[in-house]
């Protein structure tokens, strides 16, 4: 009875010893904090649990993508591939125009031309329904609803992971970044007290393309259907004329980064194979003449063409500063956002707020770990006792866990640290009963030690299984505070089945064995 293998014995005090190493750090003033993580080696425990907005301060941010531009882009894009099919195929048409989700034209010979240009028209966009009148002629191309809800998933997706990227290279550290209903996404930035560069950063659409001048402008005057005027962005009041044909397009970039040219700023860019072979063809093609870099509808650089580039390398130069150009490699790198952001609403966390949630937490945690002591205590004597030095470890072993898996703690998590203190004693509470009852019902000392730890632990697992499940649940269906809650409830509940048990039957076991107590008063 009561014999526990050395095994585990050992590897009991591994845990813990472990556990109160890494958990360590959050205890070390910042500047010692700073010199250890700059000077001992990357194996060493130096990570801390990182603090959330609400407790470090620092700026929310509330953005709407506009999902409509999105989709009257991909409509235009179906109305010039219908005109291009159409002719290629020598189809008699006339009225092609858009709609809010398509597109109609009609055919001239309706009958004759059924065929092809029902094939034509499917083939302009995944999940499109087709309809033609034979009669009339008129044919309407327009995306399913499947197809807008996806396309609107598609999108959100994609801005979320782009706007993760550029956040990341930022230097922010443990941002939140999460879809909110429709199409609105929430970025919060810990510790950051002024957003404006981050804004600027996220905001960016960041669509590059490269075209050429349209030289036959007269008076620096578009030509409808063929060309558009865009502004110099590093000469206010100029502007240039370009072709509406996108040569390349800034989806084809696989890196990007700063670097000087001749001492000043530029950012240096690298084409895929695709890329590198089409841009080869085009300066090939177009020596001597001017090459506009557009950027977000302004151009950035617009310079001659002196010799065929066939490495897939280029520079862009435009008078950047330093900062100017690690911004737009950082935008290059990222990619383009598929759609346009609107900030909705911007709200700044102040650190001083910050600290004062973090002193409440610290003086609710206190009182709490300080009432359970209390209670157990005066419930059980020396048990008690081990009860709360168990409760201790298990507060290490949490904050251990945090730190390794550099989690974000926020209020709602304090508040889940909080509660599994009560249920970490609950597993005591639960074992000690039961010994209680077997000491009642004339059991040795040892035997009712022995049964109640054996006897209570299927009613334990269940009661914990229970509060887990709950936990993921909260976790899978929750938003950012609710799953910090849920992040620190299933951390507590694994880590106090494993305080609660097998540290205080060692802690029991070895005081019986050395006191040998002849009855129990518990």
């Amino acid at each position: 009875m009561l014999h526990v293998s050395k095994w585990k014995i050992i590897l009991s005090l591994f845990l813990t010893v472990m556990g109160v190493i890494y958990a360590a750090p959050n205890l070390v003033p910042a500047e010692r904090l700073a010199w250890m993580r700059e000077n001992l080696p990357s194996s060493m425990p130096v990570n801390t649990v990182n603090l959330g907005l609400d407790l470090r301060g620092g700026s929310h941010l509330l953005y709407q993508a506009d999902v409509s531009a999105v989709l009257k882009e991909r409509v235009q894009s179906m109305v010039t591939t219908a005109r291009t099919e159409l002719r290629r195929e020598d189809i008699a048409f006339s009225a092609l125009s858009s709609s809010a989700s398509g597109i109609t034209f009609t055919l001239t010979h309706p009958r004759e031309d059924h065929e092809d240009a029902y094939q034509i028209a499917r083939d302009l966009e995944d999940g499109v329904i087709v309809d033609i009148d034979d009669d009339s002629g008129k044919v309407t191309v327009a995306m399913s609803d499947a197809t807008l809800s996806q396309l609107r998933t598609t999108v959100m997706s994609q801005a979320i992971e782009i706007i993760r990227r550029r956040v990341d290279e930022s230097g922010t550290r443990e941002p939140l970044i999460q879809r909110q209903g429709v199409d609105r996404i929430v970025v919060q930035l810990p510790g950051v007290d002024n957003p404006d560069e981050i804004k600027n950063l996220i905001g960016k659409t960041a669509k590059m393309s490269f075209h050429l001048l349209d030289e036959d402008a007269v008076d620096q005057r578009a030509r409808p259907g063929f060309s558009r005027r865009l502004p110099m962005r590093d000469t206010p009041g100029a502007y240039i004329v370009v072709k509406n044909r996108v040569m390349l397009s800034g989806d084809l970039l696989v890196h990007a980064q700063a670097t000087f040219q001749e001492g000043a700023p530029v950012v240096s860019f690298k084409f895929n194979d695709v890329g590198a072979k089409r841009f080869c063809n085009v300066t090939r093609e177009n020596v001597q003449k001017p090459f506009a870099i557009v950027l977000d509808k302004e151009v950035i650089s617009a310079p001659v063409i002196n010799e065929p580039i066939c490495g897939g390398q280029g520079i862009i130069s435009g008078r950047f500063t330093v900062s100017e150009a690690n911004n737009l490699s950082v935008l290059l790198r990222s990619g383009a956002l598929p759609a346009p952001l609107e900030i909705v609403e911007e709200r700044t966390v102040g650190p001083t707020l910050g600290s004062d949630s973090i002193a409440a937490g610290k003086l609710a945690a206190m009182t709490a770990f300080g009432g359970v002591i209390v209670l157990m205590v005066s419930s059980y004597g020396l048990f008690g006792v081990f009860a709360s030095a168990a409760l201790t470890l298990n507060v290490c072993f949490i904050f251990a866990l945090l730190s390794m898996l550099q989690a974000t703690l926020t209020l709602p998590g304090i508040a889940g640290i909080i509660l599994t203190m009560g249920i970490a004693v609950d597993t005591n509470v639960l074992i000690y009963e039961r010994i209680r009852e077997e000491l009642r019902n004339g059991r040795s000392v040892m035997s009712s030690v022995d049964t109640g730890y054996r006897h209570a632990m299927g009613t334990i697992i269940d009661s914990n299984l229970t509060t887990l499940i709950v936990a993921l649940i909260l976790f899978s269906f929750g938003s950012g505070p609710v799953k910090g809650f849920a992040v620190a409830m299933t951390i507590g509940i694994l880590t106090s089945l494993f305080s609660g048990t097998m540290m205080t039957r060692l802690m029991i076991i070895g005081w019986l064995k050395k006191a040998k107590p002849s009855e129990l008063v518990l």
